[in-house]
């Protein structure tokens, strides 16, 4: 079999687990372990100026080969256009993207070295898969170099309609480049259906063809054994008794002001108003890691944040009880399994996500004879696949308060038969599914 290549912003460090290990990792698992495979992308520091040649790692069949970001470049290529422009944009926030030519030409020139400096490592049959926003050049740099293998590029946010993507400057160029790649993958077929558009209005209906969505999941078994073997360690045990009985409503997010944590916050707080009789009875767990916490718009969504917990609990704190608790430190993914597995209530509300694993790793965690139940925005893109979720829009606070309510007062029968209706999807369309079939595509893109 021939080599696989990972091409991402960010290389995680092989030796790193639990809370650290990133979400890609898990999800590209399986196709990292059945064959020959070269990781390629930032090694995560930043040094004065970008490395021109890679450092490389190797364990096992994987070798790791990483860049240093200069100062300059991860400033004008992260902070500035991925995240500055592109994010928002992605995400329908069109009004919090700002555009400066120097932020773009930096995002070029980063893509630029990434293809410069992995070209020499490559063979003529490896595959190569890019993933997500940061990329969108890359491929194109890459065939600028004569590259010719098979590239494949897969964004696991999501895409708006194409009006409002060509709203951002330079969108068409970026088209252009999503061109150059041989298959390009979406989370859901409205993604798909938007991408479609964008690129056959900028003239580029072949490439337009080429675009397929493939939702990704969850290894559901692996991770309903690690919640069920949680339930024997001392920190479950230890949160448990801290609960006192009251049931559990639990949310897991990075903070992002994409993820509606200010208008969930907030209808949490219409939960307590208007169903008195939850008070004393329920806590709300919310683990929001900080993120880009160098960002002026995430130290504000922090301080918002802040406050939102100082409201509540002022309120309707007792002298015995904290309606909600509040994390902003990365927890561990076997202690969250088990957290996840005895909340009555799974939260996850964003304004808008690609695809949201939590949401599935919420489901997969349950016990399927006393499952609990899922309250999930309706513009997650595990919508879809998660019929059995009460779905909400995460604008409206009442909407998650009623919700909420329903969720905590629903009998058994019904928790069942919802979490039934979750968990077969969640179980048959895992990460393994979703790798074999983008490879599928991928590697089967040029035979004729």
């Amino acid at each position: 079999m021939n080599r696989l290549v990972i091409v991402a912003n960010r290389v995680p460090n092989p030796r790193e687990r639990g809370a650290t290990a990133g979400g890609l990792a898990v999800a590209l698992k399986d196709a990292l372990t059945r064959r020959e495979a070269l990781w390629f992308g930032w090694s995560g520091q930043i040094a004065e100026a970008t490395a021109a040649e890679p450092t490389e790692l190797r364990v096992g069949r994987i070798t790791y080969a990483t860049l240093d970001l200069g100062r300059e470049d991860y400033r004008r290529f992260y902070q500035g256009f991925a995240n500055g422009s592109l994010w928002p944009t992605l995400h329908y926030r069109l009004g919090l993207a700002h555009f400066s030519r120097e932020d773009h030409a930096g995002y070029r020139k980063v893509n630029a070295a990434f293809a410069a400096a992995l070209a020499p490592m490559l063979r003529p049959d490896d595959t190569v898969w890019a993933h997500d926003f940061h990329l969108f050049p890359f491929a194109a740099e890459l065939r600028r170099l004569g590259g010719r293998q098979r590239i494949g590029f897969f964004l696991h946010v999501p895409f708006p309609p194409g009006g409002l993507f060509c709203a951002l400057p330079r969108a068409e160029e970026l088209l252009a480049d999503l061109a150059a790649y041989d298959v390009i993958g979406v989370q859901t077929e409205d993604d798909a259906g938007n991408l479609r558009e964008a690129l056959a209005g900028a003239g580029q209906a072949e490439a337009a063809a080429r675009v397929h969505a493939f939702p990704i999941g969850i290894e559901a078994e692996p991770f309903t054994a690690l919640a069920e073997k949680a339930m024997a360690k001392r920190e479950t045990e230890r949160f448990r008794q801290s609960l006192v009985d009251r049931a559990l409503i639990i949310g897991v997010d990075r903070l992002d002001y994409t993820k509606g944590l200010p208008q969930r916050f907030c209808g949490y707080g219409q939960l307590l108003a208007r169903f008195k009789g939850h008070r004393s009875r329920v806590t709300y767990l919310q683990v929001a890691p900080v993120s880009r916490g160098d960002v002026a718009q995430y130290r504000a969504l922090r301080r918002e944040l802040d406050e939102w917990v100082g409201r509540i609990n002022g309120a309707y704190a007792e002298p015995d009880w904290a309606p909600l608790r509040y994390m902003t430190r990365a927890v561990a993914r076997p202690v969250l399994a088990g957290f996840m597995r005895m909340a009555r209530v799974g939260l996850v509300t964003p304004l808008r996500d690609g695809m949201n694993l939590v949401a599935k790793e919420y489901v997969a965690a349950q016990d399927p004879d006393d499952p609990g139940v899922l309250v999930l925005s309706r513009f997650a893109g595990a919508v879809a696949q998660l019929p059995g979720a009460l779905l909400v829009n995460p604008l409206d606070p009442d909407e998650i308060a009623e919700a909420l309510d329903q969720a905590l007062s629903m009998n058994r029968a019904e928790r069942r038969a919802r979490f039934d209706d979750c968990a077969v999807s969640v179980r048959q369309d895992g990460a393994r599914a979703w790798c074999r079939a983008f490879l599928g595509v991928l590697e089967g893109a040029n035979d004729a």
